[in-house]
C-alpha cells in the first residue's frame, strides 16, 4: 500500500547547513504519528523511499532526509569538507525531528537503520521521541563485529578506509561499489572510534554527551538479525547502555523467520519485506507493541 507523491522539503540545521529532504503525506483515514526514517551510514534517503510510501499508506507522515555530505545533502565539493559523525547526530537529526515536530501534533517517532538508530540520542530533540525502532543499530566497534567476519571487517573498514580517506580527502565508496561517498570526518570518526563513542569528543564535551543520550525518554524497539556481522547482539547492546532514561527491549530475528536464506545488514528495507517484516513494524510503532515477543534477548526499564 502506498500513497502519493512526496514533497521535497530543505531542513535548516542551527549551524546554517540546509538538509535535502521530502515529506510522505499519511493516507487519508486514521492517523497513527509522524516518523523521521534516519538512514545507516554512507546509504542515501532514496534507498528507504519504499519503506517511507509503505508507512504513509498506513496513517503516517512521514521525513526521508540525507545527512549532510550525502545524496540530496551532498555539497558540490566534498574534499576538504569538514563534516563529522557527530554532526550528523548533533545537527542534522536534531533539526529533522524539529522540523517534523513543527508540522504536527502527532506523536514523534524514528526508525533508525544502523548508525541511525545510535543518532537521535546526541540529538537535542531526542528528548521528544515517543517510539524509536531500530534495526542493527551501532556505531562500529570493531570488536562488536561478528567473529568469523572481524578480519575482514577490520581490513575493509579501519585499514582501508582511513587509507584511501587520507589520499583523496574524502571517502570514495562509490567508484569502490561499496557505499555513498563519506566526508573525511565522517569516515575517521568511523574507523577510529573505540568501544566507548563519546571518546571521540573533546573531554569537556563527553558527560554533556551521555547526558543527551540518556534524556531519551522513549520507548525502543531494537532489531537484531543473526545474520548480520554489524549489528550483533553486543554491538546493539552496547548502544543500548546509552539510552538509559528509555524502556528497552532487544529482539533477535533470523532469515528463517520470514522464510529468508540471508538478510544481513540491509535487506529489511528492501519491499520484499512489505507483507511480512514491514508489516510487523507497524504494530510498534502503532501501539508500542512489540510483535515479536518469543525473540526477546532483553528487555530493560528506564535507569
Amino acid at each position: 500500500m502506498g500513497f502519493g507523491a512526496p514533497q521535497a522539503v530543505a531542513i535548516p540545521c542551527q549551524d546554517g547547513v540546509s538538509l535535502g529532504g521530502l515529506i510522505w503525506a499519511a493516507a487519508p483515514g486514521p492517523a497513527h504519528g509522524a516518523v523521521v526514517i534516519n538512514p545507516a551510514t554512507g546509504v542515501a534517503a532514496r534507498y528507504y523511499h519504499r519503506y517511507a510510501r509503505f508507512l504513509a499508506g498506513h496513517g503516517f507522515e512521514v521525513l526521508t532526509f540525507d545527512y549532510r555530505g550525502i545524496g540530496l545533502s551532498r555539497p558540490t565539493r566534498l574534499r576538504g569538507c569538514r563534516y563529522r559523525w557527530r554532526d550528523w547526530g548533533e545537527r542534522d537529526v536534531d533539526a529533522a525531528l524539529g522540523f517534523l515536530a513543527a508540522r504536527t501534533a502527532a506523536p514523534l517517532m524514528v526508525v533508525g537503520h544502523s548508525i541511525g538508530g545510535f543518532l537521535p540520542g546526541l540529538a537535542e530533540n531526542g528528548a521528544r521521541i515517543a517510539r524509536l525502532l531500530t534495526m542493527g543499530a551501532q556505531y562500529a566497534w570493531w570488536g562488536d563485529y561478528a567473529l568469523r567476519q572481524r578480519a575482514s571487517l577490520f581490513l575493509k573498514w579501519h585499514v582501508a578506509m582511513p587509507a584511501l580517506t587520507a589520499l583523496c580527502g574524502y571517502f570514495p565508496g562509490k567508484r569502490l561499489g561499496w557505499l555513498e561517498d563519506l566526508p573525511a570526518g565522517v569516515a575517521h570518526e568511523w574507523s577510529f572510534r573505540g568501544p566507548r563513542f563519546e571518546t571521540s569528543h573533546p573531554g569537556p564535551a563527553r558527560a554533556a554527551v551521555r547526558a543527551r543520550m540518556a534524556a531519551v525518554r522513549a520507548d525502543i524497539l531494537a532489531v537484531a538479525m543473526s545474520d548480520d556481522p554489524l549489528g550483533t547482539v553486543p554491538a546493539l547492546s552496547r548502544t543500548l547502555g546509552y539510552y538509559t532514561g528509555a524502556s528497552r527491549t532487544l529482539v533477535r530475528l533470523a532469515p528463517a523467520d520470514y522464510g529468508r536464506e540471508a538478510i544481513g545488514h540491509f535487506s529489511l528495507f528492501h519491499d520484499s519485506h512489505a507483507e511480512g517484516f514491514w508489516r510487523d513494524t507497524l504494530a510498534f510503532l502503532r501501539e508500542g507493541r512489540n510483535p515479536w515477543p518469543d525473540k526477546v534477548v532483553a528487555a530493560l526499564p528506564p535507569g
